[in-house]
């Protein structure tokens, strides 16, 4: 018999070896993830259907509109956000020169040389990071691409959702944890996505609107970009402050990227850590250190879609793996972060 030990490094190296193998198939993989995930989110319309007593063709064709509607007005926001900020990027160049002109001088005052500020300069220039939120948002774009697909596993998952629904209740008897394991999941990822897009929207309008205030270039887009940004946990929020930040500097100078930075500072906190946690609870069923590294996981194999659902594929992962097995239930503690493991 295997010590557990032993059986420990097996389990990592074959979770290294599916890792990899889904990294190869990440264009099949993501979308397919995010067509479940939106499944999941409109589960509680379809059940809500389903009790008021609606005909089957309800089910199916109601929780589906629902999801192709927002899936269009995302893929269409970044589009247009995208195309946005390449016609922006380019009309800062002069006044990035300009800035870094003033800013070496102001330097070379305190004893700096010239190859030392070069050097930071170099990799703190500000049209090089808002490219970066521009491959961002564009890798986003990949779920256009992907639309047909997703299209399809949407309209597979939604005929089969009652289906399973029922299937997965009638193993109750005979398998317990992983039918527990299956509405647990089910149940934390509808909450944590409910309480994730209600918080993200108010943030985005928030934002948006104190950056218009303040006469920042594109704020709808920045407000887009801060509603994405909430789905990723603990530094979704520096993503969404950077960009606009540094887009405050070039456009109006230090006082609007500081009034900036105060602002976001302000709504994260308020909203983001101390108000969003009291709806989301412990819906995602990982501890703190588990999230963050879930998420660089799964933005190496997935790219920005894995950022974005590195949450509901972690908590899959654990719901199929740890809760489902009764031998594997004593972890159950190590990866929440909570001392008593909850009952199937």
């Amino acid at each position: 018999m295997m010590s557990r030990g032993l059986r420990l490094l097996l389990g990592l190296a074959a979770a290294v070896i599916a890792l990899a193998g889904i990294g190869q198939v990440s264009s099949i993989a993501g979308p397919a993830f995010l067509a479940l995930t939106m499944t999941i989110a409109v589960s509680p319309l379809r059940q809500w259907l389903r009790r008021r007593g609606a005909p089957s063709w309800a089910l199916i064709v109601v929780p589906l509109a629902v999801v192709i509607v927002v899936l269009l007005a995302f893929v269409g926001s970044l589009i247009v956000s995208v195309a946005q900020l390449a016609v922006l990027l380019p009309t800062y160049t002069d006044k990035y020169q300009a800035l870094v002109a003033n800013v070496t001088t102001w330097i070379h005052g305190l004893g700096i040389t010239t190859e030392q500020v070069n050097a930071v300069l170099g990799k703190l220039d500000p049209n090089k990071i808002l490219a970066l939120v521009e491959g961002f948002l564009g890798s986003l774009l990949g779920v256009g691409s992907a639309f047909v697909l997703i299209l399809l596993l949407l309209f597979g998952m939604s005929l089969d959702a009652t289906f399973l629904q029922d299937a997965v209740g009638a193993l109750s008897a005979s398998r317990p944890h992983l039918v527990g394991a299956l509405r647990e999941f089910t149940r934390g990822t509808c909450r944590y996505l409910v309480v994730s897009s209600i918080f993200g929207i108010i943030v985005a309008v928030l934002d948006a609107g104190a950056l218009a205030v303040l006469g920042v270039p594109l704020p709808l887009l920045w407000g887009l970009l801060a509603f994405i940004t909430n789905y990723i946990p603990n530094i979704g929020f520096l993503i969404g402050l950077i960009p606009p930040a540094l887009l405050g500097l070039l456009d109006s100078g230090w006082t609007t990227m500081l009034w900036v930075v105060v602002v976001y500072c302000v709504l994260n906190f308020i909203i983001q850590s101390v108000i969003q946690p009291k709806f989301a609870g412990e819906s995602a069923g990982l501890s703190t250190t588990l999230t963050i590294l879930s998420l660089l996981v799964w933005t190496v194999v997935l790219g920005a879609i894995g950022a974005i659902l590195a949450v509901p594929l972690s908590a899959f992962a654990r719901a199929l793996l740890i809760d489902a097995d009764e031998n594997t239930r004593w972890a159950i503690p190590l990866v929440s972060g909570q001392p008593n493991p909850p009952t199937p």
